[in-house]
Order: C-alpha cells, then sequence, then structure tokens
C-alpha cells in the first residue's frame, strides 16, 4: 500500500493545549475533525473541542447537556458493577450509552492555512435541545450561492443524527433540525446544484441488515431529503472492512466528482481513500481506490486519545485546480493537514 499523503512539516497544527476551554472547571481533551472553507480571503476551519472535567481516580466523569443550556457533570466509579469502559470515547452504564467527552465546534481562521487562531466576534457553536445534549461533532462545510452549509452530528440519547444549519456571515445562524433522523452521519452536500437538485451523501448505521455503508440523497431545497441510494459498500478483507463513510463536499473534476472518504477495519484503524462519481448523475460511481491514499503513519497519528486514526471531513483546493490541502483528525486528539495532487489520486482509481 502506498500512502500518497504531503504532511506539513508543521503538523500537528493544533493541539488540545492551544485553545481555551469553554467553562470553567472543563479541559479540552481533544480537537478533532475539522470542517474548512475560505470566507473573506482567509482559510477557516470550524473545528470539534471535545471536553470533560480533569479525571479523578477511580471515578469516570463527564459533562453533558441539559435541555435548558446548561451543563451538569456526571461521575461513576470506575469499580460500578453496570459500567462497560473498555473505549475511551464511549462507556455504558446501567444498560446507557454516555460520550465520554461533550463537543463544541470552534471557528479558527487564517492567513497562510497553516498558523490558526480564533478571530474575536465570531461564536462558537454549541449543542441545543433534547437532540443535541450529547453535543455536535464533525462539522462539514459547502458553499452555494453565498450560503454556507453546515452538517454536522447531532448526539443525544435518542441516538446520532444528522443536523443542519446555515449562515452567510459566521456570526448569524438559521437552524434547520435534524436533516437526517438517527442512526446517521458523515453528511457532505455538494457545493452545486445538478438538475436544479442539490445532492449529499450520508451515512446510516445498520446494526442488524447490511452495513455502515456510504449512501447518496437529493433535494429541491437542502432541508428535505430523498431518492436515497446506496453507493459504497465496506470490502471484506480490505482497509475499509467495517465501515466507510464521507469526508468533505466531493471535488468536481473533469472526469467527476471526487470524493475522499474514511475507512476503518475490524481493528479501528482508519485511513482515507477516494472514489468518483458522474457528473450528472453523482449515484453512479465510476471507480474507486483500492488501496488507502493516506494510513496512519506519523506517531501523532498513531498515539493520542484513539490511536490509529486519519479522519477528515474538510479541504480547500488551491488555485492550481489539483493541489487540494485536506485537514484532518490525527489520533482524535490533533488538528493537521497534508498535501494531495487531484491528478494523481484520479490515476489511482480502479
Amino acid at each position: 500500500m502506498k500512502d500518497i499523503a504531503k504532511r506539513f512539516v508543521e503538523n500537528p497544527l493544533l493541539s488540545p493545549q492551544d485553545l481555551a476551554p469553554s467553562t470553567e472547571g472543563l479541559e479540552i481533551t481533544c480537537l478533532l475533525n475539522p470542517g474548512a472553507f475560505t470566507f473573506q480571503g482567509k482559510t477557516w476551519l470550524i473545528v470539534r473541542v471535545a471536553e470533560r472535567p480533569k479525571q479523578k481516580d477511580g471515578i469516570i466523569s463527564f459533562p453533558v447537556l441539559t435541555n435548558t443550556g446548561g451543563i451538569e457533570i456526571m461521575e461513576i466509579e470506575t469499580s460500578h458493577p453496570e459500567l462497560i469502559a473498555t473505549d475511551a470515547r464511549v462507556i455504558n452504564y446501567i444498560g446507557n450509552d454516555y460520550l465520554t467527552t461533550l463537543s463544541h465546534l470552534r471557528l479558527l481562521c487564517s492567513d497562510d492555512g497553516i498558523n490558526f487562531y480564533e478571530p474575536e466576534g465570531y461564536p462558537a457553536l454549541v449543542g441545543e435541545g433534547i437532540m443535541e445534549t450529547f453535543g455536535i461533532e464533525d462539522c462539514r462545510v459547502a458553499e452555494i450561492d453565498g450560503t454556507y452549509y453546515l452538517t454536522f452530528t447531532s448526539v443525544s440519547p435518542n441516538g446520532v443524527g444528522v443536523g443542519l444549519r446555515t449562515t452567510k456571515d459566521w456570526k448569524n445562524f438559521e437552524k434547520h433540525g435534524l436533516i437526517f433522523p438517527a442512526h446517521n452521519k458523515d453528511c457532505a452536500i455538494f457545493e452545486e446544484k445538478i438538475n436544479g437538485l442539490f445532492y449529499a451523501i450520508h451515512r446510516p448505521s445498520s446494526v442488524d441488515i447490511g452495513g455502515n455503508y456510504i449512501w447518496i440523497a437529493s433535494s429541491p431545497d437542502g432541508i428535505h431529503w430523498g431518492d436515497h441510494k446506496c453507493i459504497i459498500k465496506t470490502r471484506k478483507g480490505h482497509w475499509d472492512s467495517k465501515r466507510v463513510g464521507g469526508g468533505a463536499a466531493p471535488i468536481k473534476t473533469e472526469k467527476g466528482w471526487l470524493e475522499i472518504y474514511h475507512g476503518a477495519n475490524e481493528h479501528h484503524q482508519y485511513c482515507l481513500g477516494a472514489f468518483l462519481m458522474d457528473l450528472n448523475d453523482p449515484s453512479k460511481v465510476i471507480s474507486r481506490t483500492e488501496d488507502p491514499i493516506m494510513m496512519p503513519l506519523e506517531e501523532y497519528e498513531l498515539k493520542g486519545f484513539f490511536g490509529h486514526v486519519v479522519f477528515t471531513n474538510g479541504h480547500i483546493v488551491e488555485p492550481d485546480g489539483d493541489t487540494v490541502n485536506v485537514y484532518y483528525g490525527a489520533a482524535d486528539e490533533f488538528v493537521c493537514a497534508a498535501k494531495f495532487s487531484i491528478k494523481e489520486i484520479l490515476s489511482l482509481l480502479k
């Protein structure tokens, strides 16, 4: 297998200690999976910030949003007989699942695409309402006709679904609720209408029949979605044998819509691959990479909050039309970036 990513020498670009916690009493555990976009001549990231209280010996503690927007801290003794805590990300307590951290979305900008800072006057996006009491995560950004569409994972005891907010200035947001109900995530909207329709890829999760596959849907308005079709499945014995999910908005090329996606195997090792969709009917997949185009290799990708992970839902295509800067989460803890050649990715499709 060949890794064709040209990692930024400055990686990691962002670590948990680079930002201040949102609330007194919490600390930032992870920075994850940023969406990426350009606005006012700058490169912007909308970073998932995961927080929890400082952990004490013998206790697992984590924050949960109340229905009114407040924060409640739950504390559980690690010796409790009805606690299952074998995963750093999720625990089960008395039959109920909880996230070990609470995530919100933070806006950062950069003049060079490398050094990021928090600008004044731009609000953080936090969970609101009963469908987001476990936080909001992994935002993808699509810009269409001056409106930015933010699709993100909404997490609550009811399940994991896809939420949508829109904005034109990144200071005022319109909330559209869930556009795909539980269980669904990894939703990215195409940045261009096709035959008058919006298109989006998304990832329903199946427990018993089927699997964690990539689907496509269309919409007349970007809010109400239908005509769902399954387009990419896991492959037994491959690097993407356990689950697959879309990355950022597909990139339009002469040969088709190019999507950089993530896949994981049974050992929860996450890599990146790519597939190509027909320009006029993106429900038709033309080709797909057999091997990953990027896999966890560097220390900051192998060791962190959850190691052996590279995961992207944000990229910026440079003016040359071939270079794409992929911003990605590494080991569920750091924000990093790597350059790819679109032509090189296309050459690997089969």
